[in-house]
């Protein structure tokens, strides 16, 4: 009987894991070489500002790295918001409020426009974290504050053009305690934390989709470089999750999803009209 149960329970494992990985339809990545050298001048040429905290070095590493190997691409990157430093063309970062407080960074975000950079820039955007959306989260609470703020702000600086980012993801465990756990319905922290992640990028996306310029974090750390994109699902819902093969720790990016995702980056702001 034993012996049956292991066999079971084995087989189940076996089912799961493959559940947990399955293949969505294709994603089209756009490559560097798709955009124009008129295109890369004129970004070149921009006011930018980006807050955001970890996630975001993780991607302001791979601008780096990108550009010591393109020529074409040429962006005075600085973690400043120095109002001085925006009389001049700029990529300006900085980090902002507090990690698993959303609502501090959205604030934050939006003083630092409203301390004079708000008039300079050209283009803006924030960050969230992964570790700000967690399972507790009110996501719909986090969404109103997010939209109402942008939404002030594109009143008070309408020459700005604001991107709208979604939620970083975490990683999806595969460990044989999580998958048994999962198999017999025990609650796991870190599958609800994902799936709050996904709602509040969903609400973000479906308030922005065809009407304003979005930056799909999520989507981009879900898709492999050939464009599979993959997905865990949940009573019957599908849900994006950052890939192991983008990740040393579980939610930071490693090198091959920093030059990935700060690619798809550049290409947004370059096709900005």
């Amino acid at each position: 009987m034993q012996r049956l149960f292991i066999t079971i329970l084995f087989s189940m494992l076996i089912i799961s894991c493959d559940g947990a990985d399955t293949v969505k339809e294709k994603t089209k990545l756009l490559s560097i070489n798709d955009i124009s050298e008129t295109a890369w001048q004129n970004l070149s040429q921009k006011k930018i500002y980006f807050g955001h905290q970890s996630v975001g070095e993780n991607i302001i590493d791979g601008i780096h790295k990108i550009m010591d190997s393109n020529d074409s691409i040429k962006i005075n990157i600085k973690e400043t918001i120095d109002l001085d430093s925006f009389d001049v063309p700029v990529f300006a970062h900085t980090s902002i409020g507090k990690n698993g407080d959303p609502v501090s960074k959205i604030s934050n975000f939006r003083d630092n426009l409203k301390k004079g950079i708000g008039n300079k820039v050209d283009i803006a955007f924030l960050k969230l974290c992964f570790w700000d959306i967690r399972k507790d989260t009110n996501v719909e609470n986090v969404f109103k504050n997010y939209k109402e703020t942008v939404e002030n702000l594109q009143i008070q600086y309408p020459n700005t053009k604001f991107i709208h980012l979604t939620v970083p993801l975490m990683s999806y465990s595969t460990e044989i305690t999580t998958m048994i756990k999962r198999i017999i319905g025990k609650q796991i922290n870190s599958d609800i934390d994902n799936i709050r992640r996904n709602e509040l990028n969903r609400l973000i996306i479906n308030e922005y989709r065809g009407k304003e310029p979005i930056f799909d974090i999520a989507l981009f750390e879900s898709t492999l470089p050939d464009g599979t994109q993959k997905y865990f699902s949940s009573n019957g819902k599908q849900y994006n999750y950052l890939l192991s093969e983008y990740t040393d720790d579980g939610g930071h990016l490693n090198e091959k999803a920093r030059l990935q995702i700060a690619k798809q980056l550049l290409i947004t702001l370059a096709n900005l009209k």
